[in-house]
């Protein structure tokens, strides 16, 4: 390790930064395999039906076996599906597949991650800001913001407009 700062580092600080750093980095990697796993219908193949091998789930979505055996390991790693190193299936848990599978669900979280998604895109137009000091019009950002955002509140509206929201203007 070499630093040009005069003042010695504080390697427990150091390591315990690195650890954060690598965390979000592995978290970051991990978003756009949720993505992915949402595009393909990954999830919802296995919320349909139950514990599956890479072969399997691969046969039922259409994809090549290989990348599916490494994004099922990811998954698992991650605790978004669980491994059973017994008969070697994954599977995804109910809890997981409200939040990942079902479109209805008032926790589906999909949506969030294509508002990350969008916002790698609009990576340019950020820096033009830090460097013009000018702003970003809602309008200008790409559809990934919109649709995202769109995607991630809805369970939440149709869950509650109705049957709470409503109501308690009335009372």
């Amino acid at each position: 390790m070499t630093s040009n700062s005069t003042n010695s580092i504080d390697e427990k600080k150091l390591n315990e930064f690195m650890l954060k750093a690598i965390g979000d980095i592995s978290s970051s990697m991990s978003a756009m395999l949720v993505i992915i796993g949402e595009r393909l219908g990954l999830y919802k193949a296995m919320a349909k039906s139950g514990p599956v091998t890479s072969n399997e789930l691969a046969k039922k979505t259409n994809t090549a076996e290989r990348y599916i055996r490494e994004w099922l390991a990811n998954q698992a790693a991650g605790g978004y599906i669980i491994y059973n190193p017994n008969d070697q299936t994954f599977f995804l848990p109910p809890e997981q597949a409200v939040v990942l599978a079902d479109e209805n669900s008032s926790v589906y979280i999909q949506g969030a991650y294509q508002v990350i998604k969008s916002l790698f895109k609009d990576e340019e137009k950020f820096l033009d800001m830090f460097l013009t000091g000018k702003g970003l019009r809602w309008g200008d950002h790409h559809h990934d913001l919109f649709e995202g955002t769109a995607r991630f509140f809805k369970p939440n509206y149709v869950g509650n407009l109705v049957s709470t929201w409503i109501p308690s203007l009335i009372m």
